[in-house]
């Protein structure tokens, strides 16, 4: 599929493009293709005038993602600098584009006295987080995005309202084949020195729980089920991936260069010199001792996509 004849671009367009550096657990093949957009008007023409049978995988900054060692056929669509800006309104109202960092969003929101601290501690890009309806310390993107604006396959493009995409635990529905590139938030207003506190105190929190010098891609699975359509907050649920991980003695699990993390077992994470094989094998086997030891079905967290090796 290299071979194809693609549309002309004004961004970037790279064959055999290793994906690999791209992601935060650092393994994965390469893409057939890896096409960096100069702006919408560039991705709406390659989407519409690119020959429909071609897969098409819209990628963050890949920390919530494993790539398979055999890499990705088709298209990759990573977003870059003509998808990050963040404007204030002077309604509230936040808009981002999809590349824009959920940190980034969240301090700047914060410095015009509007509150989107959930964002704070989220790894990753706007678009990853609506897609998959991200939420920290009981807020989800559920409780706050107003629309997004996505390019379809055939180089539309729509604005959809929230309620469109069924934003649930950890899930949306968009349409098939759509690249989400802006957002649209209602903040609530605050004082901007309570919001940097409170962030501040996130971060605290999450470094002293969570291995965020380790090479891993956040929570590797979803708390088991029980939450509502809604979103509901995980915080106040008794079960949580990382207490039947650990109820089932798998802190620390090990296979070939992938390990269960030992600061916190929902972490998988890449030693130093795991394959996508390994890393994905480990967890599920962790998927199937859970199982066994207390009849509960972990579903990945993490999205894992492409080919095996060959």
């Amino acid at each position: 599929m290299t071979d194809l004849a693609l549309p002309e671009v004004r961004g970037r367009l790279m064959r055999d493009k290793p994906l690999a550096d791209l992601t935060w657990l650092r393994v994965g093949g390469p893409a057939d293709w890896l096409f960096q957009p100069a702006d919408r008007e560039d991705l709406a023409s390659f989407l519409r005038d690119l020959d429909p049978a071609v897969p098409v995988f819209p990628m963050g900054v890949g920390s919530n993602l494993i790539v398979r060692d055999g890499g990705v056929r088709g298209v990759v669509i990573r977003l870059g600098r003509g998808f990050n800006g963040i404007e204030i309104g002077a309604d509230g109202t936040v808009t981002a584009g999809a590349a824009a960092l959920d940190a980034h969003v969240a301090r700047k929101a914060a410095q015009a006295g509007r509150d989107l601290t959930f964002l704070r501690t989220i790894p990753g890009a706007i678009g990853g987080a609506v897609r998959m309806n991200a939420g920290c310390y009981g807020t989800y993107v559920a409780d706050a995005l107003r629309e997004i604006t996505v390019i379809h396959r055939d180089g539309r493009t729509e604005t959809l309202p929230a309620a469109a995409l069924e934003l649930a635990y950890r899930s949306s529905r968009l349409p098939e084949g759509a690249v989400i590139v802006e957002a649209v938030f209602d903040a609530p207003e605050g004082e901007a020195a309570a919001l940097e506190a409170r962030m501040a105190d996130q971060i605290a929190r999450r470094d002293d729980s969570q291995p965020t010098k380790d090479r891993t891609a956040g929570s590797t699975f979803r708390n088991p089920a029980g939450f509502s359509s809604t979103g509901q907050s995980d915080d106040t649920h008794e079960l949580k991936a990382w207490k039947v991980i650990e109820d089932a003695g798998l802190r620390g699990a090990r296979f070939g260069g992938a390990v269960m993390n030992e600061k916190h077992p929902n972490f998988l994470t890449n030693s130093g010199n795991a394959t996508a094989a390994e890393l994905e094998e480990l967890g599920e086997r962790v998927r199937k001792r859970v199982y066994e030891h207390s009849g509960l079905t972990l579903e990945w967290e993490i999205m894992r996509v492409g080919a095996p090796s060959a």
